[in-house]
C-alpha cells in the first residue's frame, strides 16, 4: 500500500512529519526531537505570527493548509492529520 503524501513531494508521512517537526522547531528555537507529537505548540512558544508564517510558506509550496484548522489544535499530530486531509482533498494522495 502506498502512503499518502502531505505535500506532493513524494515524501512518506514519516518524512513529512520530520519536515513539519523541523519547521516548527526552527520557529520556536528548539531541537526537532524535543517536540512531542501531542505537545501544544502554543505552550512551547509558537505564536500566531510564526504560525501564519508557516501557513504562508506551506501555501507557497502548494499545500493549501488552513490557519484556522492549525490554530484550533496546535499539535504536530493534529497538523499532520490536517496536512494529509488537505493533500487528499487536493488530489495529492496516491492510491
Amino acid at each position: 500500500m502506498t502512503e499518502t503524501t502531505a505535500d506532493g513531494s513524494g515524501q512518506t508521512p514519516v518524512e513529512v512529519s520530520a519536515a513539519l517537526r523541523e519547521a516548527v522547531a526552527a520557529k520556536i528555537g528548539t531541537e526537532p526531537d524535543a517536540i512531542a507529537p501531542d505537545a501544544n505548540l502554543v505552550l512551547l512558544g509558537l505564536g500566531s505570527l510564526e504560525m501564519m508564517q508557516l501557513v504562508n510558506r506551506w501555501r507557497r509550496d502548494g499545500l493549501p493548509v488552513s490557519f484556522r484548522e492549525l490554530a484550533a489544535e496546535p499539535t504536530l499530530d493534529a497538523w499532520q492529520r490536517h496536512f494529509n486531509a488537505v493533500a487528499a482533498e487536493s488530489g495529492e494522495a496516491t492510491p
